[in-house]
């Protein structure tokens, strides 16, 4: 009888689960380098422990049984990003910070290893693409100077763990994650299986000693966090930051966090002196002049966070075929359609009207919410009728032209009657014939091409 040959080793990718009984470089499913690796192998520092059984210290509990006293949050000393992180830092959280390349990464983690250190705890920053005086240049712009952080410019992970060990830090930040190699693993370094086990030994460590670690990520062209998907699961929290580098404002968003909410936003302002934080930023997308026919506020909303915004429109006769439509800040499917409920529901013409649609200050309004806000600021610059900063507009436009009611409305009132927006035009004027006959009425001045002063 012949005897069955052993089946050969089955090679399965990390990130995906395709299959395959040779080992090749690449994924055949998701097209991912390095991810290969023989099934039920084991790699890396994490795999050469002996198993060893549990200390009374770390025995399993009824969950009763446990407090959270022995696990206080700690401030960062920067409020908009404790905001975002849920009230301060957890010790032994690691956090992922993302965002696009010169948004203000490093500059706002050295400010927060800064505050840290000024509060009497010691920080270790570990920079694996800057040297260290590269970052004292950026520390003195700053002022980000401070006996009680320590700076370290190294690649190579064991090293970074006996920095740890000697500097016995109260907070780590590693500058980048995708820079940081493992002599364990074979690859250069950003390659997935380096930044799986360079991210899990850091998070072991963080763990077992109850020390925060902060990391940076780098992102792919389509915004995504570089490297394996599993980084983001093994992190506690992901925050993105973002901004327009034609603006100041920087916005940090929580994508995942353990201990807190996701729908904060933390809101910071570039300087030449570094990054500040924005408490307030309502008066960065107003206009501060006096009133102009085409224009109306509406109230974003970023997270939790209730935003007023300015939308600006301007409108000029035109006998081309195909009258242009620019839109900066607002999505431009929508201002085409509310142009189009306004000149069939309201007959309010604008096939013959050059169009122009911008907020104030850069900022991206692209819920909507921002429906009404547009169709009274382009009704207002076609009528010439000046709507008074008192006045601030809420609704999402149905192609019916009715106003439909958008969330948290009521949180966006409250917010416009704390900023001294007396009326709030919304869903309650239930059409949008409605809402401009009521705007006309009680709270517009009309403004005729004789009452614009020469220049």
């Amino acid at each position: 009888m012949a005897t069955r040959k052993p089946a050969p080793p089955a090679y399965v990718c990390t990130e995906c689960g395709w299959t395959t009984a040779k080992w090749v470089g690449r994924c055949a499913e998701c097209q991912q380098w390095g991810t290969v690796q023989e099934q039920g192998a084991q790699t890396g520092i994490l795999s050469r422990i002996t198993p060893l059984a549990p200390t009374a210290a770390k025995a399993a509990r009824p969950i009763t049984q446990i407090t959270t006293e022995d696990a206080p949050r700690r401030t960062s000393g920067v409020g908009e990003f404790d905001r975002v992180l849920g009230g301060g830092i957890v010790p032994g959280a690691a956090i992922l910070l993302s965002g696009e390349p010169g948004v203000g990464k490093s500059t706002l983690l050295l400010e927060v290893a800064a505050q840290a250190a000024r509060s009497g705890r010691r920080v270790l920053y570990a920079s694996a693409e800057e040297s260290p005086a590269q970052v004292r240049l950026r520390a003195e712009r700053t002022g980000a100077l401070h006996d009680e952080l320590y700076l370290a410019s190294e690649t190579d992970l064991a090293t970074i763990l006996g920095h740890i060990d000697e500097v016995a830090p109260q907070l780590v930040i590693v500058d980048s994650v995708q820079t940081v190699s493992s002599s364990l693993i074979d690859g250069a370094a950003g390659q997935p299986s380096q930044v799986r086990e360079v991210a899990a030994t850091l998070i072991r460590v963080a763990k077992d000693r109850g020390l925060p670690v902060i990391l940076v990520g780098h992102v792919t062209k389509d915004g995504t966090v570089a490297g394996p998907r599993v980084l983001e699961h093994l992190v506690d929290v992901v925050c993105h930051f973002e901004g327009d580098r034609q603006t100041s404002l920087r916005f940090i968003r929580a994508l995942k966090n353990r201990f807190g909410p996701t729908d904060e936003v933390g809101c910071f302002e570039m300087t030449g002196a570094g990054i500040s934080e924005v408490p307030d930023p309502s008066g960065l997308f107003l206009s501060q002049g006096a009133t102009e026919p085409g224009t109306c506020v509406a109230i974003s909303l970023e997270g939790r966070r209730a935003l007023p915004v300015e939308v600006q429109a301007l409108t000029i006769n035109t006998t081309a075929p195909n009258p242009r439509r620019v839109v900066h800040g607002l999505d431009s499917s929508r201002v085409a359609m509310v142009l189009a409920i306004l000149e069939r529901r309201a007959h309010i013409k604008t096939s013959n009207l050059d169009v122009y649609v911008s907020t104030v200050g850069g900022v991206r309004f692209t819920e909507p919410a921002a429906d009404l806000a547009i169709a009274i600021a382009a009704a207002g610059s076609i009528q010439q009728i000046s709507v008074p900063r008192t006045v601030a507009a809420v609704g999402e436009l149905s192609l019916a032209g009715e106003i439909r009611p958008v969330t948290q409305s009521a949180q966006r009132r409250s917010e416009a009657a704390r900023l001294g927006y007396d009326q709030v035009v919304d869903d309650r004027s239930k059409t949008l014939r409605a809402a401009l006959n009521d705007v006309r009425a009680r709270n517009t001045t009309r403004r005729s091409e004789a009452d614009i002063p020469p220049f």
